[in-house]
C-alpha cells in the first residue's frame, strides 16, 4: 500500500503543497487533478523521492521513501516514473529501448516480453523504428513500455497521453489500464484530460489552493460536484441559486420562467451546446440542434 501522510513541500519558502494525506493500494487506478500550477507533478516527484520532505512521510508497503539527502541514486526498483520528458535513446530501434531493461541472459524470453510491451503500447508496425524517427506521440508509448518493462509495483504517470493523438488516445488508454489491472499495478495519473480517469480510474483527488480539496471516486464526484473547479473538470456547467448543474441538465422548453437570449450554438457532434445570456450572465444548455443568435429561448432545470 502506498500511504502519503500530512506532506507539506514548497519551492524556496514558497508552499506548493499543505497537509496532503491519501493510500493507494495495489492494483488501484488514482487520479490526481487540478488546475496548472496546482501541485500534481510536484507530488509525483515526491512520491518518487525526488524531493526532500520538510513535513510528512510516504511509504510504500513497508519502505518509506525518500530524497536526495538520503539517496545517492533517485528512485526505487519498484516504481517507475513516466514523466512528460521521454529521457529516450534516439539512436536505436524501439525495441532496443525497451530491452534495455530487460535481461539479456534470457534473449527468448526477453523478445517475447519486448514483443507483449510493445503490443501494449500499439507500436507493432514501429518495432524496428529508430526513436529519433519517431512522432512525439509514438515517443511517449515508448516511455511508457520502457517503464512497465521491469514490472514495477507502482507507476507514476504525468500527462501520460498529452502527445498522443486522438486517433490513438481511447485504444491506448483502454490497453495501458487493462494491462496494469491484469499486473496488479497501483498507478497514479496527474492529468488534466477527464477520458484519462472516467472509465479508468478507481478513486480521483482534487488539489486547489495547496490542498486537496476532494477525494473520491470519478462516479461520486461528477455526479455530486461540491465545486465549480470540479464540475468544470468534467463538463460545461451552470450555477443558480449556489446548486451546480451541468448543461445537460438544462432543458429548452416552449413556456418557463426562465428565458435568455441566445448567444451562440457550438457544435459537438451528437448535440449542440448553446450558449444564453440570462440575468448579464453566460448559461450553457445542450440542445439537439443550432439555435440561431438573438433568438430569446425558456428553459428549465430538469
Amino acid at each position: 500500500m502506498l500511504q502519503v501522510k500530512n506532506i507539506l513541500f514548497g519551492y524556496n519558502k514558497t508552499s506548493v503543497l499543505n497537509d496532503i494525506s491519501f493510500s493507494l493500494i495495489p492494483g488501484e487506478n488514482l487520479a490526481v487533478i487540478g488546475e496548472s500550477g496546482s501541485g500534481k507533478s510536484t507530488l509525483l516527484r515526491l512520491i518518487y523521492g525526488e524531493y526532500d520532505l520538510p513535513q510528512g512521510e510516504i511509504f510504500w508497503k513497508e519502505q518509506q521513501i525518500l530524497g536526495p539527502k538520503h539517496n545517492l541514486v533517485i528512485g526505487y526498483d519498484f516504481m517507475k516514473y513516466v514523466t512528460q520528458e521521454f529521457d529516450l535513446m534516439p539512436f536505436i530501434t524501439v525495441e532496443e529501448n525497451i530491452g534495455k531493461y530487460l535481461s539479456r541472459f534470457y534473449p527468448k524470453e526477453k523478445q517475447k516480453r519486448t514483443d507483449e510491451l510493445i503490443k501494449v503500447v500499439e507500436l507493432e508496425a514501429f518495432a524496428k523504428t529508430k526513436v529519433k524517427n519517431l512522432s512525439g506521440g509514438q515517443k511517449q508509448r515508448v516511455a511508457l513500455a520502457r517503464a512497465l518493462a521491469k514490472e514495477p509495483e507502482i507507476l507514476l504517470l504525468d500527462e501520460p497521453f498529452s502527445h498522443i493523438d486522438n486517433f490513438k488516445k481511447q485504444s491506448l488508454r483502454r490497453s495501458i489500464f487493462k494491462y496494469l489491472k491484469e499486473k496488479n499495478i497501483a498507478c497514479i495519473v496527474a492529468t488534466h484530460d477527464k477520458n484519462d480517469v472516467l472509465g479508468f480510474a478507481d478513486k480521483m483527488i482534487v488539489l486547489d489552493n495547496k490542498k486537496v480539496i476532494a477525494q473520491d471516486t470519478p462516479q461520486n464526484l461528477y455526479n455530486n460536484p461540491k465545486l465549480p473547479l470540479i464540475a468544470s473538470f468534467f463538463e460545461e456547467f451552470n450555477v443558480f441559486d449556489g446548486v451546480i448543474y451541468y448543461a445537460r441538465q438544462l432543458q429548452i422548453i416552449e413556456k418557463s420562467e426562465l428565458k435568455g437570449i441566445v448567444k451562440a450554438s457550438y457544435f459537438n457532434g451528437y448535440n449542440w451546446l448553446i450558449e444564453v445570456e440570462n440575468n448579464d450572465t453566460s448559461i450553457f444548455i445542450k440542445h439537439i440542434s443550432k439555435i440561431k443568435k438573438g433568438i430569446t429561448i425558456c428553459f428549465k432545470i430538469i
